[in-house]
């Protein structure tokens, strides 16, 4: 299968991010919000194991499909632009069905649970968007492109679009802003103001838009997040909310043809008779407000270095050339799950979160002594991860004696 290019690109993300970061606190303009962040990164590390399995999985349909295409398109620069193109074409597509049906928002709406708008923000992605994009991209395949083209282009253009997820770059000349998806149209799409809501789907070009009117300028303060918060950190809540509501709503549907309807119907449209869902609020007497929460006292550090590891355990899952057969990558990625899950439960002082965080410590260190002992990885790296993770354990329990009584009485 072709390169993965996130995995070929993640230190210069990191870095660009990074540099936002340092730029944010330089200025003190307040762009970047701790809890947010770390909740961000940590579902972007899943995100990207997960992507793995999925690319996986849609290879062979994508190679079959390429192989009965219609025509042999060889790769070169013109037709590298005409397959960029129609990525872009179809991403659009694909954007538009994740904002305008419930299926699609339950895939898409985990990218937009966040805010903040920033460069971390961008890689909080749904862990299972991904999967339902490649049903817009196979025709691509099917046209004739390679399936190692088309995953590695559509990659490329998901790494574009990090850029315009800033509140940094102002809004750039007319001769610009008039086609291509700048920062100030993707503000816009990220915002939860009325006027602002399901509008600038594009990816890499903002044209698709004007021409099938979902496009709006940039006109007023823009609130980020979506209308129906989820108020918490943890990554599973996050991913999986729209998915529970809209299964409860078909399951509780008493005609079937509704069972089935509610998936493709309208976001937010439900079956007669469902029962109400609680809300949670994000505007109060007229106010703009946030998530918050206690997180154990003395973790911020603790979240910064566990945060600092956890990208390069993920390489081990992502990078083509990783020495990790499948199912030790599975079980890698399962453990930076959990840690996405106990990072989240340290920032809101969950009673159960610093055992969590050992115990899943521990699990790590025992996963890195298993890929020393079959010659999956070099002795002086596993052994430099386990010490990393019990230094790390022995840190996370000092945590709770710290906290205050207040947060670890917060609720499960």
């Amino acid at each position: 299968m072709s390169t993965n290019v996130y995995a070929v690109v993640t230190p210069f993300v990191l870095l660009l991010i990074v540099a936002e970061i340092a730029y944010c606190l330089w200025r003190k303009n307040g762009y970047y919000e701790f809890q947010d962040s770390i909740a961000s990164l940590g579902t972007a590390i899943i995100n990207q194991c997960v992507n793995v399995l999925v690319a996986a999985a849609w290879y062979p349909v994508l190679v079959w499909l390429s192989t009965h295409g219609i025509f042999s398109i060889e790769q070169g620069v013109g037709t590298g632009v005409l397959l960029f193109l129609g990525v872009d074409f179809c991403f659009y597509w694909f954007h538009r069905f994740g904002h305008r049906t419930n299926l699609g928002w339950a895939a898409h709406m985990p990218h937009h649970s966040t805010e903040e708008l920033n460069y971390a923000v961008a890689l909080r992605a749904s862990v299972t968007q991904r999967f339902f994009s490649f049903f817009f991209y196979w025709p691509l395949a099917f046209l004739g492109f390679s399936a190692d083209w088309v995953i590695a282009m559509v990659a490329f253009h998901l790494v574009l679009q990090l850029l315009p997820h800033t509140r940094v770059v102002p809004r750039l000349p007319r001769f610009i802003d008039a086609w291509m998806n700048t920062p100030s149209h993707h503000r816009v799409h990220h915002a939860r103001n009325e006027r602002y809501l399901d509008k600038n789907y594009g990816g890499f070009l903002i044209i698709w838009d004007k021409l099938f009117g979902s496009f709006e300028e940039e006109t007023e303060f823009a609130s980020y997040g979506v209308t129906s918060p989820p108020n918490t950190w943890d990554p599973t809540f996050i991913n999986f909310q729209v998915w529970r509501q809209v299964i409860r709503d078909a399951w509780e549907a008493p005609r079937f043809a509704d069972k089935l309807r509610v998936w493709f119907m309208p976001t937010g449209w439900r079956p007669e008779g469902a029962r109400p869902i609680p809300q949670g609020e994000w505007k109060r007497d007229g106010a703009e407000i946030k998530f918050q929460s206690t997180p154990l006292k003395g973790s911020k550090p603790y979240l910064v270095l566990q945060v600092a590891l956890g990208f390069p355990a993920m390489l081990l899952v992502t990078r083509p050339d990783t020495t990790l057969p499948t199912l030790d990558r599975v079980l890698l990625s399962l453990v930076l799950w959990g840690a996405a899950t106990t990072w989240g439960a340290l920032l809101e002082s969950k009673r159960w979160a610093v055992r969590g965080e050992v115990l899943r410590l521990v699990a790590q260190a025992g996963l890195f002594i298993s890929f020393s002992m079959r010659g999956f990885l070099p002795l002086e790296w596993a052994m430099g991860a386990v010490a990393a993770s019990l230094v790390s354990a022995a840190w996370a329990l000092t945590l709770r004696a710290e906290a205050p009584a207040a947060a670890l009485a917060a609720a499960e």
